[in-house]
């Protein structure tokens, strides 16, 4: 039988993240651009790139280059994540050494990696938190004997109900520890 279970969790690596950051990269860029081609148009009469002859630069080129430069920032900001990984890491659960490791990378600095360890009996549960609504959470977290409950879940799109109460069932009975929350 395996005595080390080890969980990834998946960061800011996602296809989602991806998708926005390479859509809202294209869209900045395209309102930068006309932005920047009204505002040469007052200078230079025949030098459009676009086909944006009735755009004039005050106020709505002017408008549209602060929006296209607001759209790169936030773009490069979702690919510093994406290439730090941050949130991303694992769980380990090791029965041999009696160790629970909790690793995520977060972003680049003194801080950088979050690595918490517990010693499994020090962890009194495995406790479940479902909240339902408009911003639904579900987590499962370490309950520790002093009463700390740590988050162990990744964050992102909501798992089943289901999803979450398998894999706490599993964690639970790997490490032979009670599992609250449940209904």
């Amino acid at each position: 039988m395996n005595k080390i279970k080890k969980d990834r969790i998946l960061g800011s690596r996602r296809f989602s993240n991806y998708w926005w950051a390479a859509t809202i990269f294209i869209g900045g860029l395209s309102f930068f651009l006309i932005g920047i081609d009204s505002y040469l148009k007052l200078y230079f009469n025949n030098i459009s790139f676009f086909h944006n002859q009735n755009i004039m630069f005050l106020p709505q080129g002017s408008v549209m280059t602060f929006y296209g430069m607001t759209g790169i920032l936030t773009s490069l900001f979702l690919w510093y994540t994406i290439v730090f990984d941050v949130g991303g890491g694992y769980n380990e659960f090791n029965q041999y050494t009696g160790i629970i490791t909790i690793f995520r990378f977060g972003f680049p600095g003194k801080n950088r990696v979050l690595k918490l360890q517990y010693q499994i009996n020090e962890v009194s549960s495995i406790k479940i938190h479902i909240q339902e609504g408009l911003s639904a959470k579900r987590e499962i977290y370490l309950k520790t004997k002093d009463r700390r409950e740590i988050p162990i879940t990744k964050v992102g799109e909501p798992m089943s109900i289901e999803e979450i109460e398998n894999q706490a069932k599993e964690i639970a009975l790997f490490l032979k520890i009670k599992l609250e929350g449940v209904t």
